[in-house]
């Protein structure tokens, strides 16, 4: 299967490499198109080298070849994890400011989104409104985990393990 896996920028990026191993590991194909954001919580090189592919996240790269439109129509599968509030808000609107927004939109592909974020942002009336919006169109959305987050907060908002989103 060839999976688009979109990473966005929250500290929970860091689990997108246990993610691709894993699908990989699986014998599916996996690229990644990351947010710039999601770049400053994980490295090109990362990525690259468990992915087997090169890392893009500018829409104005290969213009001529619509990468974007590419990207979307080549998937099987779309998986966004971590999905921050700020892209799952983008998303439910319709917002394509993006490589990765654009591609999901440009693609029939099935999408499932794993959200993570601070307790008091899922708990959040507009990210409630945001993700039903999601699930009314055919989104699967992976309930976050309970546990450990940025700094010494706990609370629901931690992003599944890679080893439970892979299944």
């Amino acid at each position: 299967m060839r999976i688009l896996l979109g990473i966005t920028g929250g500290i929970a990026a860091y689990k997108a490499a246990g993610l691709i191993r894993g699908l990989s590991e699986l014998g599916h194909d996996v690229t990644v198109v990351p947010t710039e954001n999601a770049l400053k919580f994980i490295g090109k090189p990362t990525l690259e080298s468990l992915s087997g592919h090169a890392i893009e996240t500018d829409m104005y790269q290969d213009v001529a070849q619509v990468r974007h439109v590419e990207l979307g129509q080549q998937a099987d599968l779309i998986l966004i994890a971590p999905a921050t509030a700020s892209f799952i808000a983008r998303f439910a609107a319709g917002i394509a400011d993006d490589l990765m927004l654009n591609a999901i939109l440009a693609s029939k592909a099935p999408v499932i989104v794993c959200p993570a974020m601070h307790t008091e942002m899922w708990q959040n009336q507009a990210t409630i409104a945001n993700v039903e919006t999601l699930k009314s169109r055919g989104v699967l959305v992976i309930d976050p985990a309970v546990g450990r987050l940025t700094g010494t907060d706990s609370g629901v908002g931690r992003l599944p393990e890679p080893e439970y989103i892979v299944q």
